[in-house]
């Protein structure tokens, strides 16, 4: 092997361990500063590599190994749940990550092309294109967004004060703009080391004094809540001869956890709701309705034309609503053009459905308005501010039990936290086997149930109004700061000689 593919490989295989390392920086280890290390690593690679087809392998590698860390939990759905073969659920996993590695591959070998001059617009050109590769990648075929680097940088991170007004891209392209001025400024010169060093403490600074900032405020009176984990198995869920059982533990965690709102989990009742014994529903609400109060729970709903929905049916003292799922899971609850052959090799129950309309209103419950979101409904920050500013409460209904004891629940609940921030809102969170937890809008999670556990979280939870600037905006600002950034990086000077080369002499 030649000395400049020997030099290449051991290049890929450090992005790779860069991205792999990433994972840490997240839930369940929250080790935030280790996003900005992998990004340092990535960015010192990138501004070396050889073309744009250097940068597309160097992003492409780190990407594939940050995915492959951290969302392999996949395969539990696959294989374990869904009977997919162990090889082709292992396959399966390795071409979903290599897809997701696609985008930072473009962000790398867009940056290797055009950056050029100082630190300073290098530095702008790698955060802006990070931005655009992340938002891409959340919006694409549906999008995926988990892992974006943002979600990291949740308390105690400096950068946590950025979310209420660029959100999750925004604060990821910030980790992006520190880490890369980190690598690119040249420290030994006094001026250039100067702009750094201000750069850094700005944007650190500005971060400590926005968390500071209260962007909403309390509205009226706090409610005590009952957010139920019910801890059903996933592979005994869906047993017909096991149905009586799960109706009647659905019943009695109702009847034993009264409170101004009772919250079951999504899918609580694997069943149609036109399909429960005659009374049920009646029978589930009315210990909530005794004393004013309502229930929420999860389950399937079809309409007029057979179309079945995922969906949360809210019973008790108010009027009683329905919130259809509006943003379904690809291969998991709907199957894209051209791809029925995967479910001849899964056994998904419940994966043909409906998507519910958009901008569906928050239920009235009481003096609340509360926002409902669906499992992974809350990952798509974008889409839940439609229900602001009206909604004073956001309640999200999981079940993750489809991926065992992995990292899919304490992710999860770190991209609650930021979509609280986001938000300004609070975050109650009502799971099948975890994390059933409150989140502040402060992004703090002020309690949670234990994982695998059966049982209810009580708390008094306070409504919030008003409008964060990330609110008001979605992720345009982020995405305008982005494309500024890029134009500043891209426009003026020339790209730098590389040392050592000759130069030319006219005589």
């Amino acid at each position: 092997m030649s000395t400049g593919r020997r030099a290449a490989l051991l290049q890929t295989l450090l992005s790779f361990g860069a991205g792999s390392v990433s994972v840490f920086a997240f839930a369940p280890f929250e080790i935030f500063p280790l996003a900005f290390a992998s990004l340092v690593v990535l960015a010192a690679l990138s501004q070396r590599a050889s073309g744009w087809r250097g940068g597309f392998r160097l992003g492409f590698a780190w990407g594939l190994g940050a995915f492959l860390a951290g969302v392999s939990w996949l395969y539990v759905a696959l294989h374990r749940y869904g009977g997919m073969p162990m090889p082709l659920a292992a396959f399966a996993i390795l071409l979903f990550c290599a897809y997701l590695a696609l985008f930072p591959a473009l962000a790398g070998a867009l940056f290797a092309r055009f950056a050029r001059g100082g630190a300073l617009r290098q530095a702008l050109l790698f955060a802006g294109l990070w931005v655009a590769s992340e938002w891409l990648r959340g919006w694409l075929f549906t999008g995926f967004p988990w892992l974006a680097v943002g979600y990291s940088q949740t308390s105690p991170s400096p950068l946590v004060g950025f979310a209420p007004v660029l959100g999750v891209y925004g604060v990821g392209g910030l980790v992006a703009f520190v880490g890369a001025l980190l690598v690119f400024t040249p420290w030994r010169r006094a001026g250039p080391a100067l702009v750094g060093a201000v750069a850094v403490v700005l944007v650190a600074g500005g971060g400590a004094g926005l968390a500071r900032v209260a962007w909403t405020e309390p509205s009226g009176d706090p409610i005590e809540v009952a957010l139920i984990q019910t801890n059903i198995e996933q592979d005994l869920k869906w047993r017909p001869e096991r149905l009586s059982e799960w109706l009647e533990t659905n019943a009695q965690l109702a009847r034993e956890h009264l409170a101004d709102l009772v919250v079951l989990p999504e899918t609580t009742l694997p069943i149609l709701a036109d399909r429960l014994p005659a009374g049920y529903l009646d029978m589930l609400a009315a210990p909530a309705r005794a004393r004013g109060g309502d229930l929420v729970l999860g389950a399937f709903v079809r309409d007029a034309d057979g179309g079945i929905y995922n969906a949360a049916i809210s019973v008790g003292a108010s009027r009683s609503e329905v919130y259809a799922k509006q943003h379904l899971v690809p291969f998991g609850e709907y199957s894209p053009p051209l791809f029925g052959w995967f479910y001849r090799l899964v056994d998904i129950p419940m994966s043909d459905q409906t998507r519910g309309a958009a901008n569906q209103p928050p239920m009235a419950l009481g003096e609340q308005r509360v926002a409902v979101n669906i499992c992974y409904e809350d990952v798509f920050g974008r889409e839940l501010i439609r229900s602001l500013p009206e909604a004073t409460l956001m309640l999200n209904i999981s079940n993750l039990a489809w991926y065992g004891d992995s990292f899919a629940q304490p992710q999860h609940l770190q991209i609650a936290r930021m979509r609280a921030l986001e938000t300004g809102r609070p975050m109650l969170r009502s799971t099948n086997t975890g994390m059933t937890a409150v989140v502040n809008p402060d992004g703090r999670v002020v309690g949670a149930l234990p994982a695998f556990t059966r049982g209810a979280l009580r708390l008094e939870v306070q409504g919030y109004a008003g409008l964060t600037p990330y609110a008001r905006w979605g992720d345009r600002a982020a995405m305008l700061v982005a494309l500024l950034a890029v134009a500043a990086g891209v426009a003026g000077a020339r790209r730098p000689r590389p040392v050592g080369a000759a130069k030319t002499v006219s005589g």
